[in-house]
């Protein structure tokens, strides 16, 4: 069945990032190039810095900083273990604008057996974005049937 909504409901409002960059002025250049990004606040540091920034990407709000201290960026750790997840309109029309901006892309668009489309990209401050479309509204039990046939499982018991 066709999507209700291209943004789920249950997704809109959902845990707040706090995302800790080396260079937060860029960063926040970079999200409105790339994402389509609305700045909402700023704090400045008295000796340089963000200390605090608020931006929306998709109508979902994002905080961002600069790395200080304890606090580190996924450039610093040479990693991150977050994958951001964020509902767009358009999940092509979004991938063809961060790559064009810089962003590095891990995995093109395509449907999903979730109901979903989606694609993979990383920023140039190391952070994993995940962007979908939804697709199709899908009950649990019809997304994890799809999974056991992507996996070539569908019937085996075990």
């Amino acid at each position: 069945m066709p999507a209700t909504e291209t943004v789920p409901a249950a997704y809109r409002h959902a845990v707040v990032p706090h995302l800790l960059v080396d260079d937060a002025d860029a960063a926040l250049a970079f999200y409105e190039r790339a994402f389509g990004a609305e700045p909402r606040f700023r704090l400045d540091g008295d000796e340089g810095g963000v200390v605090h920034a608020e931006l929306t990407v998709a109508g979902a709000v994002l905080m961002l900083g600069d790395a200080r201290g304890d606090l580190r960026s996924p450039a610093a750790l040479g990693a991150t273990p977050v994958i951001l997840h964020v509902y767009v309109p358009d999940v092509d029309a979004l991938t063809a604008r961060a790559t064009a901006a810089g962003a590095e892309l891990l995995e093109g668009p395509a449907d999903q057996f979730h109901g979903d489309r989606t694609a993979m990209l990383r920023d140039p401050f190391g952070h994993l974005w995940i962007f979908l479309t939804h697709l199709e509204d899908l009950t649990p039990e019809q997304i994890a049937q799809r999974l056991a046939e992507a996996n070539g499982t569908a019937g085996a018991t075990g």
